[in-house]
């Protein structure tokens, strides 16, 4: 994945949104961290849902969510 591609990449988890359930509309990076072990244990969903909770688990286990947090505040959501 080249340079742009990362940067896109973190850009859409950065704005990514629980689609459903009880977080439903919460950013995934500020889900509670035993939601994304559950997650992980019972099987991530398919597709980019799956790969951005992956990816928000990857985030939290690794101390960064607040990275993610200036990324969001530093390039506001282009979409409506």
């Amino acid at each position: 994945m080249n340079s742009d591609a990362q940067k896109q990449a973190l850009l859409a988890l950065a704005h990514y949104k629980m689609p459903f359930g009880k977080y439903e509309g919460r950013y995934l990076t500020d889900l509670p961290e035993s939601y994304l072990v559950w997650f992980r244990n019972q099987g991530f969903p398919k597709g980019k849902l799956g790969e951005m909770l992956q990816s928000a688990m990857e985030i939290k286990e690794n101390g960064l969510e607040d990275l993610i947090r200036k990324i969001r505040r530093e390039f506001p959501s282009q979409s409506t």
